[in-house]
């Protein structure tokens, strides 16, 4: 059986949308140019949302440059209301905050939430750990601004997609052994958490074949750690799975497809914070690879995407 005939077949087509290329120094200014160039045409073909205010903000961060988040707030609700940091993926290498901007406006209604997306240095411009502190300066001020903001301190979720999530993940270490800001909840999808994956001698050998593959991580992790992935002293900040103690941590929801190159290391993230107890939802969808909720309609992005509101919500307002 080759690895295609394992794909959901109403993800088979979108593939199509994702063109095989290999990560490169002289290829990433043209895939990020290309990747706002894709950016501005959706924005512009989007209908307004009128049920949810968008702003910009800088954050100071002194020492280092502000930096820009994106916030999205329904235009209906006042008071304080709770809120999700998202950090957006691209292999720590690629993507904006305004990438998110409609899926987060969508959320931000959905639940009644304020979501702030941060756009932090990439590497290899910045390696760590120059972006987990830009994510680190935009929670701290987002914590220490409640008032202004209208948000509840108290009510913090970080949110993260592929790299974002592996970045929230490290953030939500950061944040615990920093004491500074309470976090209620970590939202991961397809977390790329452990850079040692590059040089496994045990490859799952149905994974990575689609999107993002063994070549391209390897390109990620190295741009981020500026050295080689797999080596002695990668600081759990920068990895979040080679943390060694997970005790303390805020309750996680966990998704990945059963073809994406990220499926053991993030099953075992989530064995390992159950036996630190800390609460965890997993899933693993079949038949689904890196990136697949771009097949929107199809049925296991819908059932995706139903899960993973479900679950922000239940963590937002426990109360119900």
């Amino acid at each position: 059986m080759s690895n295609i005939e394992l794909v959901d077949p109403e993800l088979r087509a979108a593939l199509d949308g994702f063109p095989a290329f290999e990560l490169t120094p002289e290829l990433l200014p043209m895939l990020r140019v290309g990747l706002e160039q894709m950016l501005a045409a959706a924005t512009l073909a989007a209908p307004q949302n009128t049920q949810v205010t968008v702003t910009e903000h800088m954050v100071p961060h002194p020492g280092a440059p502000d930096v820009k988040v994106i916030i999205c707030r329904p235009a209906a609700q006042t008071g304080s209301l709770p809120t999700i940091l998202d950090i957006h993926g691209g292999g720590y290498v690629m993507g904006s905050a305004a990438m998110m901007t409609a899926s987060n406006q969508m959320l931000a209604a959905e639940i009644g939430c304020v979501v702030v997306s941060v756009d932090y240095r990439l590497a290899p411009d910045t390696a760590h750990p120059g972006p987990l502190e830009d994510c680190y300066a935009a929670l701290k001020w987002l914590h220490d601004e409640a008032a202004t903001l209208l948000v509840d301190p108290q009510r913090i979720a970080l949110s993260g997609q592929s790299a974002g999530a592996g970045l929230a993940a490290a953030l939500a270490l950061f944040a615990r052994d920093r004491g500074e800001v309470p976090v209620v909840f970590q939202h991961l999808s397809m977390p790329m958490l452990d850079d040692r994956t590059c040089v496994t001698a045990d490859p799952h050998p149905f994974t990575g074949d689609f999107v993002w593959t063994k070549v391209n991580n390897r390109f990620g992790w190295a741009a981020l750690l500026g050295q080689e992935p797999g080596g002695e002293n990668i600081s759990p900040y920068a990895a979040a799975a080679r943390a060694t103690d997970l005790k303390g941590l805020p309750s996680a929801f966990i998704s990945v497809g059963a073809l994406d190159l990220f499926l053991d290391e993030d099953l075992d993230y989530a064995l390992r914070l159950t036996r630190a107890g800390v609460p965890v939802e997993l899933h693993v969808y079949p038949g689904t690879y890196h990136g697949y909720q771009a097949a929107i309609g199809s049925r296991v992005v819908s059932q995706a995407q139903r899960d993973s509101v479900a679950a922000l919500k239940r963590a937002l307002y426990p109360s119900g």
